[in-house]
């Protein structure tokens, strides 16, 4: 997940908290559009649909377009609210997928929380501010 850090708390708990009151999807919008997100997120979002493009909404390729994909796990299901936008990855572009989404993030200026097998639990606002959610 990415998101506007100015939104989101900076302490685990509070984080937690807000992350899951975010994944309730209770903004009362279409969560497939990124027209509702933030300037950031959006820019976030239209690079990285580049090269794994929506299976939803109104950037989602069409029937012929995956037919010429030469590997339709780069499809990717986005979730996109006001403040964070949430990916879903086919595991077997997880890694690369993680790798391309913390480069954005910092192009972009977003924060990225880690939710995956990959560096579980880490909120990263930058490079130099990380909160682990596990100790290590």
């Amino acid at each position: 997940m990415v998101f506007e850090k100015n939104d989101a708390p900076k302490n685990k708990k509070d984080f937690m908290e807000w992350y899951h009151k975010q994944k309730e999807w209770s903004e009362g919008h279409d969560y497939n559009d990124p027209a509702i997100t933030s300037n950031n997120l959006r820019k976030f979002f239209m690079e990285i649909i580049k090269k794994y493009p929506p299976m939803n909404g109104p950037f989602a390729l069409n029937d012929d377009e995956i037919a010429k994909m030469k590997n339709e796990s780069y499809l990717t299901d986005y979730s996109i609210g006001k403040v964070v936008i949430y990916a879903t990855f086919a595991y077997s572009v997880s890694a690369q997928a993680y790798r391309t989404v913390r480069q954005l993030a910092r192009k972009y200026d977003v924060g990225m929380f880690t939710a995956s097998y990959i560096e579980d639990g880490k909120i990263i606002f930058s490079d130099k501010e990380i909160i682990l959610m596990k100790e290590e």
